[in-house]
């Protein structure tokens, strides 16, 4: 059965915005208002893997029901812009659904297109610049960076192989573990834990696990739940990866895991803000004109929580959260581009993914990462902090 005209467009934008990473709920909300607008009576769920619309007569005695079957989407803060303007154009009658349905194609089109030597450097600077962000030294850091383009290589590798695909995480944590370990017979200020984290912590599922406990703090109990299982069974996977790793190393060579000494100065690690977040744009392809405003974005994040770290981490991190809103609210008014392009990359910088993995690690390997006490409280408190912050804020209701 074809589906009606009126409807076609509704239903190719709630397959971008899933495939561009919105939260289910969002989603929901957001073709709500569209239908609404257009006169359309509709009804939407979104879930991981599936969306479904139904779409009301007049008279209510009939209506169509439309179910597709999605894969789990992925952050392009880009194409996610792009539809976002397109949908804004169709509500203020500038374009009709025919248009807008043939940019929307155009969009998806585009961000299927990568620059693979570019993103090669995001992932390489970005583990550096982590690194230098948890304090090691700069033969850690450089190492790390190099282990980001193996990191790389095996992303680039993944669609091109069902194995690879299938077990990109552990697969990725498994390698860079071994190599890292075998580097460390050479290199032995290699801060292996610490590298090990920064080398996949593009990997680590910090910002899933803030979205996940966000649908569920709006009720969207079924694909929150959903996500919140795929992110911890992705944290499980890297973290299987890399005790497998350290269980082969010793079949090889003799390897010591202690802490060690980082002797990099203080001013390092504020460095590693700007460059991180440098990096995130072209990993999440955002658009040239939104770029300066993602980076200010993450640097206000983080500022802020360092500045009120004596207030401890629950309100430091709240408070964070909230400042994270309200400067999205005016980038996007100075930009027209959705407010949830500079709310994600803000947060990522309070998301506490990495603490999770140190807290593992001190589990099963007898705390070999520095500092690395009260691990679970502090990821709880930083978690109930962006979530409290992003619920006081508001933005649970905007697109």
């Amino acid at each position: 059965m074809k589906t009606p005209k009126q409807y076609q467009f509704i239903i190719q934008l709630g397959r971008a915005l899933h495939i561009y990473g919105v939260p289910s709920y969002k989603i929901q909300i957001y073709l709500s208002q569209v239908a609404k607008t257009k006169g359309i009576r509709g009804s939407f769920m979104d879930t991981p893997t599936w969306i479904n619309y139904v779409f009301y007569s007049e008279n209510e005695d009939e209506s169509y029901n439309h179910i597709e079957s999605v894969s789990p989407g992925g952050l392009n803060l880009g194409a996610l812009s792009s539809a976002v303007e397109i949908t804004d154009q169709v509500l203020a009658d500038q374009i009709d659904f025919d248009e807008a349905s043939l940019k929307l194609r155009m969009v998806y089109k585009q961000s299927k297109k990568a620059n693979h030597l570019l993103l090669s450097l995001a992932f390489a600077l970005g583990a550096g610049a982590f690194c230098l962000l948890l304090g090691t030294n700069i033969v850690s850091c450089i190492t790390a960076s190099v282990m980001g383009t193996v990191v790389y290589g095996l992303t680039y590798l993944a669609p091109k192989s069902q194995f690879v695909n299938n077990t990109l995480e552990a697969l990725a944590a498994f390698v860079v573990t071994i190599f890292i370990g075998v580097l460390s017979l050479w290199l032995p200020d290699i801060n292996i834990p610490l590298t090990i984290l920064s080398a996949i912590i593009i990997f680590i599922p910090g910002l899933a696990i803030t979205t996940a406990l966000e649908e569920i703090t709006y009720k969207s109990l079924v694909s929150g739940s959903a996500k919140l299982f795929d992110a911890a069974i992705s944290l499980f996977k890297q973290f299987f990866g890399t005790i497998l790793g350290l269980s082969v190393l010793p079949l090889f060579c003799d390897i010591n895991i202690h802490p060690l000494v980082n002797d990099m100065p203080k001013w390092t690690s504020y460095a590693g803000i700007p460059l991180l977040a440098l990096c995130l744009l072209p990993i999440f392809q955002v658009r040239k004109k939104d770029m300066l405003y993602g980076i200010l974005t993450c640097i206000i994040s983080y500022s802020v929580t360092v500045l009120l770290s004596f207030t401890g981490i629950l309100i430091s991190t709240f408070i964070g959260s909230i400042t994270v809103v309200l400067v999205s609210n005016l980038f996007s008014y100075i930009t027209r581009s959705p407010k949830h392009v500079f709310i994600t990359q803000g947060i990522i910088m309070l998301v506490p993914g990495s603490k999770a993995f140190m807290g593992i690690s001190t589990v099963f390997l007898g705390s070999p990462i520095e500092n690395a006490g009260n691990l679970g409280s502090q990821v709880a408190y930083i978690l109930m902090g962006v979530v409290g912050g992003l619920l006081f804020s508001g933005s649970f209701n905007t697109k």
